[in-house]
């Protein structure tokens, strides 16, 4: 079964390594293999999202966002838009940035470093925006309570998390202006592009936000209408069989779930540019990672849902939250691309250790002592 499910995931992950050893060696296969892991990291939350959703629809629809959703999520989002982030950002053509990377690597490279505080400052707002909406939301289940609740508490002022993504924003462009005036002028070009990429990164999350929004909308819709269909035949006795949605309902359902799914990665398109400037290697982890998100998502519809690792969500959304301030730093300040790499991927497994100590404790005190063990279980 695990091998029918993650057997094409396991070849494209030997393909992709072999293909980065001949491109760049032993380094670039490291980079590969650390942007496959934090792909699959960050989107991990969203197979379980996808998975949720899935099981509803029918077998064609199932086989369509399998089939054709894969195509956008890989092709599209992981390999097309990280040209065409290059393209704009350096102000050429997508052909003429995908040639001159194979042609000239060093102009190339040196392009990408020019465009590099345009792609930070809005790929940093955007995932920063992410991070916010998750910590100031008030849920049932929380990871560090000492830092959610309060933070919750806050978050019931509207529009907070984008004042504090704009004043963060602020901050970021005054101490580039500040440089421009110590270097007599230097940076002034920098801290303008700073201040408008990181408002057109906070403005397409608007816009992504809005768009799932909708989709959500109508899938509640829908939910509700089933809850109606399933009282009526409790009333009149009929038994109701497990609905799968098709027609426009799931239509509308596969439309969410590719909205989902650019979101999410975006995220990762946006959190290589932190690891890595090279499209090749860019193109090849995340392709990978991109093959297990869908591995995962099928897998999880097939054998149920991983939900008792309720803090995984967690660990996903604090490993935004730190990419966003490293791609911000790293508008002036060079971090290591390795030390960037593993900082998700140890938020991602200190969350999933403490999910497993929760579902122990729990099973431990038993169904009537669940608050008090879910908050031992805590980091």
């Amino acid at each position: 079964m695990l091998l029918k499910t993650f057997g094409w995931s396991f070849a494209i992950t030997a393909l992709g390594l072999v293909a980065a050893v001949f491109y760049g060696g032993w380094e670039a296969f490291g980079v590969v293999a650390i942007l496959a892991v934090l792909e699959i990291s960050l989107s991990f939350d969203n197979a379980v999202v996808n998975a949720g959703i899935l099981k509803k629809m029918n077998a064609f629809w199932q086989k369509i966002f399998l089939t054709v959703g894969v195509l956008i999520a890989v092709f599209g989002m992981r390999l097309v838009f990280p040209v065409v982030i290059v393209a704009i950002t350096a102000k050429m053509g997508p052909i003429e940035a995908v040639h001159l990377a194979f042609s000239d690597k060093d102009r190339y490279q040196q392009l990408v470093t020019d465009a590099h505080p345009a792609i930070a400052a809005f790929g940093g707002m955007f995932l920063l925006m992410i991070f916010l909406d998750f910590i100031f939301e008030d849920r049932d289940i929380q990871w560090l309570r000492w830092i959610e609740r309060p933070l919750a508490k806050l978050g019931k002022v509207d529009m907070l998390a984008v004042c504090i993504a704009l004043i963060v924003l602020l901050i970021t462009s005054f101490t580039f202006a500040t440089q421009a005036h110590q270097h007599g002028g230097a940076h002034v070009d920098k801290a303008q592009t700073v201040l408008i990429a990181g408002i057109a990164g906070l403005i397409t999350y608007m816009i992504v936000g809005g768009l799932s929004g909708y989709f959500e909308d109508r899938l509640e819709e829908e939910e509700e209408r089933e809850h109606e269909e399933e009282e009526e035949a409790a009333r009149t006795g009929k038994k109701k069989s497990a609905v799968l949605l098709a027609g426009q309902a799931a239509f509308f359902m596969f439309l969410y779930l590719e909205v989902l799914d650019a979101s999410f990665s975006f995220d990762g398109v946006i959190g290589a540019f932190a690891i890595t400037n090279d499209i090749v290697m860019m193109a090849l982890g995340l392709g990978i990672g991109a093959m297990y998100v869908r591995s995962l998502t099928v897998y999880l519809v097939r054998q149920g849902t991983l939900d008792d690792y309720v803090y995984l969500e967690h660990g996903a959304h604090y490993a935004i939250g730190a990419l966003a301030v490293i791609l911000m730093v790293t508008i002036q300040y060079e971090i290591n691309e390795v030390v960037t790499g593993l900082v998700g991927v140890v938020l991602i497994a200190l969350s999933f250790w403490s999910s497993v100590r929760r579902n122990r404790a729990l099973a431990a005190a038993g169904d009537g002592s669940g608050e008090k063990a879910e908050v031992s279980s805590g980091v």
